[in-house]
């Protein structure tokens, strides 16, 4: 065992409260989750940031240490990464997104370029016992709770944010709609269901006005995946449910073909069916007719408005409208008619 001072400390580590003196061992399970110390080998001019535990962003420079943790990555705008099947100290890993993730990357896209290459430098010790000297692989699940596998939400609508990838604009109409909603006098929670760690996009609900969120990472899980994203969207569901929010709004990170998870979450009749309202987020049109008929044949789901910048001008929408018979506003340029759609499904459940 042996110390080490901390440069910065990744948000996906958050679970663990870590300190920035840390302690190191040698011995590395390799299972998602475990807390890695790393020194930055690298310097690159784009993407280079990392969330810290506090929630701000921090750029990285060649040399930081940093605490992260092992997981896996497939981002068709960023890495395909995965959890090295062994590791020693000096050897080299990269890290796979801002939250701090960290494995082996596969491939890269190129707007985002070679990612960092680091020198594990340790395994980031937990000691669980009171005053013990012993100290055991940190892992951010050691203390999350078991998964709900049942699903009670008092009655609380939900609103749906889903894409056709990443990029296609889930966060900016997920805040448009908290940030109307509350202006409307309604109390909104929400969540991320899907996707890699990283808090910027539920840090950013709160700041439009939400009044709890939740993320996937909150329960131990770095990358999700089809095996546990449904019992990640209950627990969410049923713990901000609990507080008796007017509106729950859900996040569906990545997009209907990617391998986090969204087709097993939307392939559950109890989640779809607590689905008030389905927001499709799209790229382009011909994503946004494909967004569709993947929801209506495969999930028996009818969005009900497209948005994203497929939206962003006439030349989409009247495409969009005229092939789909769907209503498409976009988040940015008209946000109180895109709440206004959302209010009148909202107000047809609570008459019901």
């Amino acid at each position: 065992m042996r110390a080490v001072l901390l440069d910065k400390v990744a948000s996906v580590t958050l679970n663990c409260g870590l300190r920035r003196d840390a302690r190191l061992g040698d011995i590395y399970p390799c299972i998602e989750g475990d807390v890695i110390a790393v020194r930055v080998l690298t310097s690159k001019a784009n993407y280079n940031a990392l969330e810290l535990a506090t929630g701000r962003m921090s750029t990285i420079k060649q040399g930081d240490i940093l605490a992260g943790a092992l997981g896996h990555r497939n981002a068709l705008q960023g890495y395909e990464g995965r959890i090295p099947a062994k590791l020693k100290t000096g050897d080299t890993i990269n890290l796979l997104n801002l939250g701090g993730v960290l494995g082996e990357c596969i491939s890269y896209s190129p707007l985002v370029g070679a990612p960092h290459e680091c020198e594990v430098i340790g395994a980031v010790l937990d000691f669980p016992t009171l005053g013990s000297r012993r100290g055991v692989p940190a892992n951010i699940a050691s203390k999350a709770p078991s998964l709900d596998t049942g699903l009670d939400l008092k009655g609380v609508p939900v609103i749906a944010v889903i894409g056709t990838c990443m990029n296609s604009g889930k966060t900016e109409a997920c805040l448009t709609i908290v940030q109307q909603l509350v202006r409307r006098g309604m109390r909104v929670a929400g969540a991320k269901a899907t996707g890699v760690s990283l808090r910027r996009d539920v840090l950013a609900m709160e700041d439009a006005g939400a009044t709890k969120t939740l993320v996937f990472t909150d329960f131990g899980v770095v990358t999700t995946q089809r095996s546990n994203a449904p019992g990640l969207t209950r627990t969410m569901l049923n713990a901000l449910a609990t507080d008796k929010p007017d509106v729950l709004i859900l996040e569906l990170g990545d997009g209907l073909l990617g391998n986090y998870g969204v087709d097993a979450i939307l392939n559950e009749a109890d989640i779809r069916g607590a689905m008030t309202a389905v927001v499709l987020a799209a790229t382009d049109p011909v994503g946004a007719w494909g967004g569709l008929e993947l929801l209506k044949l495969r999930h028996s789901l009818t969005p009900t408005l497209i948005t994203g910048p497929a939206t962003d001008n006439g030349a989409g929408t009247e495409v969009i409208e005229r092939e789909t018979g769907i209503p498409c506003i976009n988040a940015r340029h008209n946000p109180a008619a895109l709440a206004n759609e959302l209010m009148k499904t909202l107000e047809k459940t609570l008459v019901n």
